[in-house]
């Protein structure tokens, strides 16, 4: 009889441990889906709003130059302007890209992947 006792102890004791490692399975499944759609939607609206404020970059910039150009009889130096201006920017961002840049990603990196 104690025999008996301890078989069914240990095959339920094999189901349950048989259970809790499918949940656990299902669980990491979960997980991964959770922050690999969180990744890709941050990915295609990063995609989306670069892609519309490269063209509104664009139009600006030919409008902008266009203007100026106009403004100074010189269509050329419009252009060499605004191109002024995006270099200036350019040096702008090499120098505080690390304080400005790279801490915003790893913050929304560490919120995504860290605290759920």
């Amino acid at each position: 009889m104690a025999f008996d006792e301890l078989k069914e102890n240990t095959q339920q004791i094999q189901e349950e441990a048989k259970a809790y490692l499918e949940s656990t399975i299902q669980y990491y499944k979960l997980w991964g889906f959770k922050i690999m759609m969180k990744s890709t939607k941050m990915v295609v609206k990063v995609f989306l709003l670069s892609f519309f404020l490269m063209m509104f970059l664009i139009f600006g910039s030919v409008s902008a130059a266009l203007a100026i150009g106009e403004a100074l009889q010189s269509m050329w130096l419009g252009f060499l302007i605004v191109a002024g201006v995006y270099l200036v920017l350019i040096l702008l961002l090499l120098f505080v890209r690390s304080k400005i840049i790279e801490r915003q990603i790893l913050r929304k990196c560490s919120t995504i992947f860290l605290n759920d």
